[in-house]
């Protein structure tokens, strides 16, 4: 757990110097903070100044030598980095306030995941127009794969051709230029799972130019298929030379502990051989994704559906069968979809009276509904959890029908900190915070205009002040969208978002561009 250092420790932990903040006015000052600064560094006492949304002193501050805008007292509370998730789901121009993601302690949300961002060849305009509304937390683009393949009107195939992938890798690097952070891929689906190697590399050497970064939802979880998923992604990163992550790493089906110990060695190996590589992973162990997962690739797209069942019903009916059953049967797929949300496909089988398979195919079909999948074991998840290049990403939106998009951050501390202590307080902070600020760039003053995701001064005041023993997830499979409670006061940019229970103020979030854009759009 978290230790409180003697103040005598604070000289050489902060920056004292009283003398040199007299006189001057601030926007907010905080005091008598146990401060964990997102390093992985023990918990050191001290006061911060906050002045236009950066951290100006930490240190030993005398508050009645100074003036400020408002003051906080943090007695007895921890004051950490602002959360980054980093993988979110959501549209900021539909629901810009998130306000899921704020009582969670997140300040700033990575979206375009799994190969799906915003429809747009204009990103240098849909950013303004998001900062123009406000959000509650920051926001960060992704440009995705499956985008790309739209924009480009790519067909729905393997082994595209030369001028199709160049107008691919076009549009990627005009994302970059526009501020986004790197490229996600979600190869499980369509049309990201068309496609092969040579557009995988292509499309991530833009990417690589800028030291973006590649997010991806890996070709197949499956125990017997990660380990190839896996090592797709690594040669995608070494061949292109861009860095690349594991969006929410799982083993689907896997119930041995070493498995995960075995994915971990083989991702140490390919950085040893010089291959950039991180992960992000939610503490659940039910996925959430379409129930076209669980259909065969020759029932979906681009067959055609009705097709299939006139003429391959009894294969198809055959195939459903075994793997429902190999994902532990109709009572672990959850709908989050109407009329069917808050039912297993058990209950949904039962209150039609008709075998689970054919409600799948006549009933619902490989696009009718979305569910959770509860295919995962916690000992294996937690072994991941545990390691030091494993961050963590929701994974959830403000709609979703799952827990995680409403839980996820506060879980870690109130479940694997303090009830568990599968962590301490320190190393979670790290994971929510530093490492993500880390793996993104966002704290390098070469790639962003104002670094965060630690308490340093000249960084960002994205700040939390609570008391972890206080954080409560109160999510569940039933009821997901119950807010999280506990944090005192979340502050983005400064300003206090959510304060005592309260939101007070939902607009001063903004998108996070990269430096690159000045180049180009001479910001």
């Amino acid at each position: 757990m978290f230790k409180i250092l003697p103040f005598l420790l604070l000289a050489a932990c902060a920056q004292p110097a009283t003398d040199m903040v007299n006189h001057q006015e601030y926007d907010l000052i905080i005091t008598n903070a146990q401060i964990i600064d997102g390093t992985g560094a023990d918990a050191f006492e001290g006061d911060i100044l906050i002045k236009d949304g950066v951290i100006k002193k930490i240190g030993k501050i005398e508050p009645d030598q100074i003036s400020s805008g408002k003051k906080i007292d943090a007695a007895g509370r921890i004051v950490s980095p602002g959360f980054i998730d980093m993988h979110a789901h959501g549209n900021p121009l539909e629901t810009p306030q998130f306000e899921n993601f704020l009582t969670m302690g997140i300040t700033t949300i990575n979206l375009g995941q799994d190969g799906g961002s915003i429809l747009t060849r204009d990103l240098y305009g849909w950013m303004n127009d998001v900062d123009e509304i406000g959000t509650g937390p920051n926001i960060i683009h992704m440009q995705g794969h499956s985008t790309l393949r739209q924009l480009a009107e790519a067909p729905l195939q393997t082994g595209l051709d030369s001028a199709t992938i160049t107008q691919m890798q076009t549009l990627m690097n005009e994302a970059m230029l526009a501020g986004s952070f790197g490229l996600t891929t979600g190869l499980e689906y369509i049309p990201g799972k068309f496609a092969d190697i040579t557009e995988l590399v292509a499309i991530a050497k833009p990417v690589a130019k800028y030291d973006g970064l590649v997010q991806s939802h890996i070709r197949n979880e499956d125990d017997n298929q990660v380990e190839k998923s896996i090592a797709e992604l690594l040669e995608q990163g070494e061949r292109s030379g861009a860095k690349v992550h594991i969006s929410h790493i799982k083993i689907v089906y896997a119930n041995d502990p070493s498995r995960a110990g075995y994915i971990l060695e083989m991702l140490q190996k390919a950085r040893t051989d010089g291959i950039q590589v991180t992960a992000d992973i939610y503490p659940y162990t039910a996925s959430y994704t379409g129930i076209g997962i669980v259909f065969p690739d020759w029932a979906k797209a681009p067959n055609n559906f009705d097709e299939v069942i006139e003429k391959r019903r009894e294969e198809l009916v055959e195939f459903l069968r075994e793997k429902i059953k190999s994902r532990n049967g109709p009572e672990s797929t959850l709908f989050g979809t109407d009329p069917w949300t808050g039912m297993t496909l058990a209950d949904v089988a039962d209150s039609l009276n008709k075998p689970f398979e054919d409600v799948l195919i006549d009933d619902i079909g490989p696009l009718g509904a979305r569910a959770a999948y509860f295919v995962m074991n916690e000992k294996v998840m937690l072994r991941f959890l545990q390691d030091p290049y494993v961050m963590i990403g929701s994974d959830g939106s403000p709609t979703m029908q799952h827990p995680r998009g409403y839980g996820s951050f506060a879980r870690i501390i109130q479940k694997y900190v303090v009830e568990d202590e599968i962590l301490n307080l320190e190393e979670a902070i790290r994971k929510m915070s530093g490492l993500s600020a880390k793996t993104l760039g966002l704290d390098d003053t070469t790639k962003v205009r104002i670094p965060r995701g630690f308490i340093k001064t000249g960084f960002a005041a994205d700040l939390l002040i609570f008391d972890p023993k206080n954080i409560r997830d109160k999510a569940s499979y039933e009821q997901p969208h119950q807010l999280s409670e506990g944090f005192d006061w979340v502050i983005v940019n400064g300003i206090p978002a959510y304060e005592g229970g309260e939101f007070t103020n939902l607009n001063i979030g903004k998108v996070i561009r990269r430096k690159v854009d000045a180049e180009k759009f001479g910001r």
